[in-house]
């Protein structure tokens, strides 16, 4: 299999169901539409959505079905981002080489932005049928990770930490929470939906919390030697003085040998399923090796 033309694939597949989704919404305010697809459309990698049709697929389910639950997931992640910029987080200009959202439509529109891609990702989950059995689990799934105690919850922890130096052990729980989360949550869902359980189902769940820091750890590197007009990131967002990175506790050498420990680990959970997770084994690799 060529894996890249997979990935691509993929990602339009994606954006296909999304844009058809956003724009089948109805009575929408046309500013609520437009900051909506402003950040949706953006330029994301799409990872979170391709690893739920990847989880389903390595359990041999279908991955068609498990579109609507990939691009709620999306939303969400989106909805988040857009959250993360605002002036009382983390007060960024540019995402992905773009004025950000409450640049472009205010403040206002873009929580509200926010809250309606959050609220719209539940309405997609919600409106599957039938909704039970692996579904119904792969949706509480879902809001798990993005909530109290996964993802909102370490995005808290962000803002308790800056300006202060803390412990790698509390940098983890962090980043377990805010970014690990809904990479391990989106899994596990497309698993779930694939009627997956037992060892299989706990493979993929420590596949998924060894990739999720991995990833972050490599945001953390690419923050100091990456290319920030590649990366469309402007000077001084990594708030390199302000919060701790694992480059900054660890060190850009242990930092990158840390990457590539945790990206073995991560590829030895996928073993028991051969050849069958081929396509996530090298997306393991392309991730941790991007230079954005």
């Amino acid at each position: 299999m060529d894996f890249k033309k997979h990935l691509d694939e993929k990602r339009l597949q994606v954006d296909g169901f999304l844009k058809d989704y956003l724009d089948s919404i109805d009575g929408v305010p046309e500013i609520l539409h437009s900051a909506m697809e402003y950040s949706l459309f953006a330029g994301g990698k799409r990872l979170r959505p391709i690893l739920l049709l990847s989880g389903c697929e390595l359990c041999e389910g279908d991955p068609i079905s498990a579109m609507p639950l990939a691009c709620a997931v999306e939303m969400i992640h989106t909805y988040s981002l857009i959250h993360d910029d605002l002036p009382a987080m983390d007060n960024d200009d540019l995402r992905r080489g773009k004025p950000t959202n409450h640049r472009v439509f205010g403040e206002g529109n873009a929580i509200l932005a926010g809250d309606g891609l959050l609220n719209s990702a539940f309405e997609l989950m919600l409106g599957l049928r039938p909704l039970d059995g692996g579904r119904l689990d792969a949706v509480r799934t879902i809001a798990e990770a993005a909530g109290v105690s996964g993802m909102i919850g370490g995005q808290v922890l962000d803002l308790e930490y800056e300006g202060k130096k803390i412990q790698l052990d509390d940098l983890k729980e962090m980043h377990s929470k805010k970014t690990g989360a809904l990479i391990n949550g989106a899994l596990v869902a497309g698993a779930l939906t694939a009627g997956c359980s037992g060892q299989k189902l706990q493979s993929i769940r420590d596949f998924g919390q060894s990739l999720g820091i991995a990833f972050q750890i490599r945001d953390d590197i690419l923050d100091v030697i990456g290319d920030r007009e590649v990366m469309g990131k402007s000077v001084g967002s990594d708030y390199s003085g302000k919060k701790s990175t694992y480059v900054s506790l660890l060190g850009l050498k242990e930092a990158k040998a840390a990457v590539h420990r945790l990206a073995v680990r991560a590829k030895e959970n996928l073993v028991g399923f051969g050849d069958s997770a081929g396509f996530l084994v090298w997306l393991t690799d392309y991730l941790v090796d991007r230079e954005f």
